[in-house]
């Protein structure tokens, strides 16, 4: 079953939607719909979830960049 999904966004973001789904050679909402359906897939939790809390990191934002603040990049 499919269902309709009505988004307001910014230009900005449009337009970069926009232009990648022009080199992809998609319309902007065949790609908005890979990028929710990655976004959305169950990837079997996060491998440093299980220490997230164990100890204090002074970095305020750790648990929502552990990523980027160990080296793998942003998780998308």
């Amino acid at each position: 079953m499919e269902r309709t999904l009505t988004l307001e966004v910014p230009e900005e973001v449009f337009e970069s939607l926009r232009r990648k789904a022009e080199e992809a050679g998609k319309p902007p909402e065949a790609l908005a719909i890979e990028y929710l359906a990655a976004a959305t897939e169950n990837r079997g939790g996060d491998p440093v979830e299980e220490f997230i809390g164990a100890f204090d990191s002074k970095v305020p934002e750790w648990a929502d960049r552990h990523d980027e603040h160990i080296g793998c990049g942003s998780r998308q």
